[in-house]
């Protein structure tokens, strides 16, 4: 059975996107210390500066792109996400929030967004298709399909469990899925696309480890 969500906001993942995501770790670095030369990096590369996720930047392909560096620009240690969507989530257990207004402000700021569009109200089904349709983004840009995927709630505070999947490079994890927007009261959830150094956590635990090991591994990489 469907469960309910207030709101989904969000702007298709595409394989270009991808590919630039995964790419910035090995662009030439720029000092994120000389404010011009970042500030030029990304005039040059059409981005726009964005704080609907702390400071962060909206790139060229319309994603909010959040990075513990304040140049994510040749970081090769710098974990960083990119967020394509916002899930407003219904909390069974409070009462207050069944009407589902209070943060309707917040997911219009999202909505604003260039080419990022709204359902209300939504289900579980409607995120889990934006979450597949960035999948095959993800497979398309990297030549590979998921190597572990992962039914699961444990990265958010409210909403419902939703499918996280995970790709490696030589040296970085590539985590699709959920993670609490840490903003308005930590209740609203991004569909993200994280980044991570594999120092972040040891080896990808095996299959037969069990879905704790997997959940400990992805919040690992995806809590900073």
């Amino acid at each position: 059975m469907p469960v309910p969500v207030h709101a989904l906001v969000h702007r298709p993942l595409t394989a270009e996107a991808v590919a630039e995501l995964v790419a910035l770790p090995y662009v030439p670095p720029v000092d994120e210390d000389d404010d011009a030369a970042v500030e030029a990096e990304r005039r040059r590369r059409g981005w726009q500066w964005e704080d609907l996720v702390c400071e962060s930047f909206r790139t060229g392909h319309g994603h909010v792109l959040c990075s513990e560096a304040f140049s994510p620009f040749g970081e090769l240690q710098a974990r960083a996400f990119l967020v394509f969507g916002e899930l407003y989530p219904v909390d069974p257990d409070d009462e207050r929030m069944l009407n589902g207004i209070w943060l309707n402000g917040y997911m219009k700021g999202w909505e604003q967004l260039p080419g990022w569009r709204g359902v209300r109200p939504a289900t579980d089904q409607d995120c889990e298709a934006v979450l597949a349709q960035a999948a095959g983004a993800v497979t398309e840009a990297l030549g590979a399909a998921p190597e572990r995927t992962l039914l699961s709630a444990h990265t958010t505070s409210h909403g419902p469990a939703l499918t996280h999947r995970v790709w490696r490079t030589p040296t970085h994890a590539l985590i699709l899925g959920t993670a609490a927007d840490e903003g308005p009261y930590g209740h609203l959830t991004h569909l993200q696309l994280s980044s991570t150094p594999l120092t972040c956590a040891p080896d990808l635990p095996p299959a037969t480890a069990g879905d704790q090991a997997l959940a400990d591994w992805i919040t690992a990489h995806t809590e900073w």
